[in-house]
């Protein structure tokens, strides 16, 4: 058989393993309804009550399965192309191993495969380029891979977002998927939440950060429901980062200024040999104590935004160490223009307050480069109505990337 013949098969298995998915998962079933091939199936082992049969493709030599599942990594390397190597990790337990061995981090092959993705450190020499769409109808917001929206709106929807007004702040809840927000849900990756003013910002996510330690009173456990198409989080949120906008008491015009502290990312992580926490897996068991009540349960995926039945803990991270922090780069007036002004490289195209780069603020003492002072980790940016740029790059991940940018679309009348 021909190493194409291989890969028309496993899309057509993909296929089918879509629409029994469809048919055997009940009410989430609308997850996947009409964007089921642009969603990235979550990086997990499940647990099945029931034995499943392998098939032929089980018994594979394991020489000729690497070489197969190699080659289909080389092959497709941009999406939706790059779904048939989620197909090779959906056929079975030794094609998932095998897959998720070969399959490296956006750190290292600059590439987005598995949901754990999302939580990994981009790219070290260029940046993962994307662009999010507002919906202001609906207070959604969508991320997508890629440089700009297609004509054939057949993007990749990575993460999506929808924001919630309080009485004290605003909320931003972000999901894997664009169709349910519930905290209670198994897409639920994690949120941001901002004061009454709107200058300050706290990033939670639905795991801990990779080697933290975290206390809990809980006696027992369960795992995954076979049925599952998407990890079970856990139904708490930890903190992850703080952003903080500076006050313009005096009025004056000019860009908004920003300060992001990273809890989860050491300034050691950008120095020479540094390493940013690279989780591997979404977590695979959930403490009862973190499990939605039952009245929780039976509420409408919007209405229970709310409620204060998720817990915020503190992370105690392995040993003290000096958190990464991130500041907007300063623009310089350009006196023709009237404006300030900031190269964004061609990703930016209309003047905005909402557009910004941030870069390391670090001091003499933290022994950085002036090269690595000077990169741009992140920059997000306007290029039409409701479409926005955001580049990100190591040490950030696709989730905290989205965070940072979700902030800047806040009403903030005490910083303009």
């Amino acid at each position: 058989m021909s190493f194409k013949s291989i890969v028309r098969e496993l899309k057509e298995m993909r296929d089918g393993i879509g629409s029994t998915s469809r048919r055997g998962a009940g009410s989430r079933s609308r997850h996947w309804h009409s964007r089921a091939k642009s969603h990235i199936v979550p990086d997990i082992t499940l647990t099945p009550i029931e034995p499943i049969q392998q098939g032929q493709w089980a018994n594979l030599p394991s020489e000729l399965l690497l070489d197969i599942v190699r080659r289909v990594e080389e092959s497709e390397t941009s999406w939706p192309a790059r779904a048939v190597v989620v197909s090779c990790a959906s056929v079975c337990k030794s094609w998932r191993a095998v897959t998720k061995e070969i399959v490296k981090t956006p750190e290292q092959c600059e590439r987005l495969t598995f949901p754990i993705s999302l939580k990994q450190p981009g790219p070290r020499d260029s940046p993962i380029q994307c662009f999010i769409r507002r919906n202001r109808e609906t207070s959604t917001y969508l991320l997508y891979f890629g440089l700009v929206p297609s004509e054939n709106e057949n993007d990749k929807l990575l993460l999506a977002a929808k924001k919630i007004r309080r009485a004290t702040g605003t909320d931003f809840i972000i999901s894997l998927v664009a169709d349910d927000f519930s905290r209670s849900s198994n897409t639920y990756v994690g949120k941001l939440r901002s004061n009454f003013l709107g200058t300050k910002f706290t990033v939670y996510d639905s795991q801990p950060p990779h080697g933290a330690e975290i206390q809990s009173n809980s006696r027992s456990s369960r795992r995954f429901h076979s049925k599952q198409v998407s990890p079970r989080v856990p139904a708490c949120n930890y903190v992850f980062s703080t952003i903080a906008y500076e006050l313009n008491v005096l009025r004056t015009r000019g860009p908004r200024r920003m300060h992001c502290t990273m809890n989860s990312i050491p300034i050691s992580a950008i120095q020479e040999g540094g390493n940013a926490p690279t989780p591997t897996s979404f977590p695979e068991t959930i403490d009862e104590h973190f499990s939605p009540s039952p009245a929780v349960k039976g509420k409408d995926p919007i209405g229970d935004l709310n409620n204060a039945t998720l817990q915020e803990l503190p992370v105690q991270s392995q040993g003290p160490f000096e958190p990464l922090v991130l500041k907007n780069k300063a623009p310089r007036w350009h006196e023709q223009l009237q404006c300030w002004c900031l190269n964004f490289k061609g990703r930016v195209t209309v003047a905005s307050v909402k557009n910004f780069q941030l870069v390391a603020a670090v001091d003499p003492s933290h022994n950085v480069s002036a090269a690595e002072q000077e990169k741009v980790i992140l920059q997000f940016g306007k290029i039409g109505k409701d479409i926005f740029t955001m580049d990100y790059r190591y040490p950030l991940s696709a989730f905290q990337a989205f965070a940072i940018c979700l902030s800047s679309f806040d009403t903030k009348p005490a910083c303009e």
